[in-house]
């Protein structure tokens, strides 16, 4: 409804689709705002909006409205891979066209899209009468909410990008900005989670607890000082708000995908993949990154790494430190990187040609350590490279803790860092190659328009084993980082006890990974030998577990605490569940309501009663049972634990 005072005084309710959601827009004495309410709670209370141009007045006073549009649509997408096959987009949108009262007589849209679970907006600024180009100072967005609500945060501007460990605090008590998605649990128990949607050609949005004590956009900024350069017209990426009534709840929201565009153009060929790779042969001591006695990256070892996949049933090779570069302190000399170039005793043309043979994908790498202006001089002819010799999958990397961008020291997540991941993304995709990127922009769903980016990482993942993960740390990604799509968290490590890379997990625990941590690029990360050899049995679950689902429904947990998921296989009429828990162990009641009439064969995969992730983490009971839908599985998970099931329909 409309509470119309003039045309600069103006009141709108957005309500989503099952009227559960609230927006309200408020235009009162020429600036505007926006409030959030839940079942009638007010979330999120009147929140400020607008920006700072360089050079220019900043755009959020003396507004009034020109005309508003108003429109419902309902709408399923259907997603050619992921987590689930198809996603709702139904919301009620709100267009509210603005201009100043000034002589300068600035416009600007502010659009609005009220879902069931979800409100996000975004600011669209069309050519001006007097420029076509801007420079954004800041931007004004608030998110004006309780200072006693919880937030489980990441912190951002530090060496290590994304890889941190969450903590939870109040929201009083954010000292420094935050990434997104963060995650946040108001005193009435609502849960939300600020992130943003379609990130292109802009800063990516941190958190920080303004002087005013109001939770407000920081841009990260270019080395400037300033947010972005942008020519009109421009939209910004969408602020998005998702909402749940429990934690659990918050794990499927998709609104994140629903606010990109579809693909515009055909991605038939791309496929998700499952790999194995002498990353962690290195890791441990065994291999090493750079030439020498002891090189990795050899065309003997590539071989043997092709023929155990065949063996092992797994469709990908991952060879890293095959190139020119890695001599010395690589993370100094990335600039010396050469990504056309291989090391003598490497023949990228001979292994490619064998995987072929062998019906085994290879995939590629580029380490850039951030020298982007290197790689960026060689982009072009390195996909080229790879493309004529058949690998359609590139695994990227960027461990440097800034970019070298134009000569200058960048963000990985400043709007010259996010342009240059959708180079990347964009040309893979003129190539018929998929990405697998570590050290990334964050995601914020573009994955729908480009399908090709089939995974990231943006988190600490297993090469932080050895202590400085602890087991509450995959606990708290479904909840925090996941919102942001799928990880490669490189798991199915089963060499527990090494004394190199001692792991806080149990066995189960490791492909219980393969379902609770979803990835189109899933990496089986220990060597051959240990699960041909050592764990046969326990493999069985990796090989088998899809990386593609049609549904995904979480069945319990708790920040931090625990996460119990299961997944239907796209292909197939079977079903997968995993968990995980913190350091605490607990028994979990699972009902197979979700399953169709018939007979399954659960094939188990849990913790033995002893088992321990430092006293006893090879302690694991497999069986076999038959089960039916409306009956129950109690599975215990030890400390540091965990536990995986296939559910196959007979």
């Amino acid at each position: 409804m409309f509470k119309w005072f003039s045309r600069n005084e103006i009141e709108r309710d957005i309500f989503s689709p099952n009227s559960g959601v609230r927006c309200h827009f408020a235009l009162k004495s020429g600036r505007i705002s926006y409030a959030v309410y839940k079942n009638d709670k007010l979330i999120i209370k009147p929140s400020k909006l607008g920006f700072k141009i360089c050079g220019e007045a900043p755009l959020q006073d003396n507004l009034k409205l020109i005309r508003t549009q108003v429109k419902k649509h309902t709408e399923t997408i259907e997603l050619q891979w992921g987590e689930d096959s198809y996603i709702n987009n139904n919301y009620t949108e709100a267009a509210f066209y603005l201009a100043e009262n000034k002589d300068s007589k600035r416009i600007m849209t502010l659009r609005f899209r009220v879902f069931d679970n979800s409100v996000a907006f975004r600011y669209e600024i069309p050519p001006q009468p007097k420029f076509q180009r801007i420079t954004i100072k800041d931007e004004l967005t608030e998110f004006n909410i309780d200072l006693n609500t919880v937030a489980w945060k990441i912190p951002a501007y530090q060496p290590d990008r994304y890889e941190y460990n969450y903590e939870k605090a109040a929201v009083y008590d954010l000292k420094h900005s935050v990434h997104t998605p963060l995650t946040l649990r108001t005193q009435s128990g609502c849960y939300l989670v600020i992130h943003e949607a379609a990130l292109y050609n802009y800063g990516s949005m941190t958190i920080e607890l303004s002087d005013q004590q109001v939770l407000k956009t920081d841009i990260t900024p270019l080395s400037d000082g300033t947010k972005a350069h942008v020519d009109l017209p421009f939209s910004t990426p969408w602020r998005l708000i998702m909402l749940a009534d429990s934690a659990i709840e918050l794990t499927t929201n998709r609104t994140m995908y629903a606010l990109n565009d579809p693909p515009a153009q055909d991605f038939s060929w791309v496929k998700t993949l499952k790999f194995i790779g002498i990353w962690w042969a290195m890791y441990v001591g065994e291999w090493t990154w750079a030439p020498g006695e002891r090189h990795g990256a050899t065309t003997a070892h590539a071989k043997e790494y092709i023929d155990a996949a065949v063996r092992l049933g797994i469709d990908g090779l991952l060879i890293e430190g095959w190139n020119e570069g890695w001599e010395g302190d690589w993370l100094e000399n990335g600039i010396n990187n050469k990504f056309t170039v291989s090391t003598p005793d490497f023949d990228l043309e001979e292994v490619a040609s064998y995987a072929r043979h062998k019906g085994i994908e290879l995939v590629g790498h580029h380490e850039t350590v951030g020298f982007i202006d290197n790689y960026e001089k060689q982009l072009e002819s390195a996909y080229n490279y790879y493309a004529a010799n058949g690998v359609h999958y590139i695994k990227t990397g960027y461990a440097g803790s800034m970019m070298m961008i134009n000569g200058r020291r960048e963000f990985h997540h400043s709007q010259l860092g996010v342009n240059h991941y959708q180079k990347t993304v964009e040309l893979a995709a003129k190539k018929h190659i998929c990405l697998d990127i570590h050290e990334p922009i964050k995601g914020t769903g573009i994955e729908r328009t480009w399908p090709n980016l089939l995974s990231r990482e943006g988190a600490r993942g297993q090469e932080y084993e050895g202590g400085a993960l602890s087991p509450s740390h995959a606990c708290f990604l479904p909840y925090t980082r996941l919102l942001a799509g799928g990880m490669d968290y490189t798991s199915g490590i089963l060499d527990l006890a090494n004394s190199v890379k001692r792991m806080a997990t149990t066995l189960a625990r490791q492909i219980a990974y393969f379902v609770t941590i979803y990835s189109g690029m899933a990496m089986a990360a220990d060597r051959p030998f240990i699960y041909e050899d050592r764990f046969p049995e326990i493999f069985k679950f990796i090989r088998d577990v899809p990386t593609n689902f049609e549904k995904t429904l979480p069945l319990a947990g708790e920040i931090g605490r625990y996460y119990v998921v299961a997944r239907k296989d796209r292909d197939s009429a079977d079903w997968y569940i995993g968990g995980v828990t913190n350091e605490e162990g607990r028994r979990i009641h699972i009902s197979l309501d979700f399953l169709d009439d018939g007979v399954y064969q659960a094939e188990i995969y849990a913790d033995s009663d002893d088992a321990h992730y430092r006293e006893n983490p090879f302690g694991i009971n497999i069986q076999q049972k038959h089960v039916g839908r409306g009956e129950a599985l109690d599975i215990y998970m030890a400390p540091g634990g965990g536990f995986a099931i296939r559910l196959r329909k007979l």
